[in-house]
């Protein structure tokens, strides 16, 4: 019995069932390593989508600063540019958001008890007809509910009411995430919103 597990020279024979136990072994450590690593890929993802995120906002907040609010195609091209493109696209690993994803809103300030004041949003249907409107409104009554005073933008999941923040999605998706990318609002004082002769126009 011994001999059938010994060479001619006197050494030990492997037995047949080490081999198994090696390849076994080979397959966690890698599963591991590969879990770790793209592990480690994907939190820096994350962590660069949340800085990038706010830079995005800030961008499209500062065009649209100085962008007709009446313009389509002109704040189009602002959300377009917010992401760091030339035409209708994604933000670059920072998956699902593309340039739809910019939410442009605008805002009169309200004074309330004690001169406190309050930001309001102004329903597209209750915008300005055009942004010298606008300057004879604030001009006016810089409170007035009509008066856009300031502009914000932020990323939100389009087509649904309110701004809800995205989610995180994975390169490898083998399991649904709970994370989500914040919306990075960043709110400016509204310049000259498009109107000639009021400053550099934006988009």
């Amino acid at each position: 019995m011994l001999a059938n597990n010994r060479y001619r020279d006197g050494r030990t024979r492997p037995r047949a069932h080490q081999s198994g136990t090696t390849a076994v072994e080979f397959a966690i450590v890698a599963m591991i390593f590969f879990m770790l690593v793209f592990g480690i890929i994907e939190i820096a993802r994350l962590m660069y989508a949340i800085n990038t995120v706010q830079e995005v906002t800030r961008r499209a907040a500062r065009a649209a600063a100085n962008t007709d609010f009446r313009d389509p195609v002109r704040l189009s091209r602002v959300r377009q540019f917010a992401v760091f493109n030339d035409s209708p696209g994604p933000l670059l690993l920072a998956t699902p958001i593309t340039d739809e994803f910019v939410r442009i809103d605008y805002l009169s300030v309200q004074r309330g008890a004690e001169g406190s004041q309050t930001f309001v949003e102004i329903p597209a249907g209750s915008l300005p007809n055009s942004p010298a409107e606008n300057r004879r409104i604030c001009l006016r009554d810089p409170n007035d509910a009509g008066c856009i005073r300031l502009v914000r933008a932020r990323i939100c999941v389009p087509g649904e009411d309110g701004c809800t923040a995205t989610p995180f999605q994975l390169f490898v998706p083998l399991v649904n995430p709970i994370l989500r990318i914040h919306t990075g609002s960043t709110i400016v004082v509204a310049e000259s919103l498009g109107l000639a002769g009021a400053g550099a126009g934006g988009g």
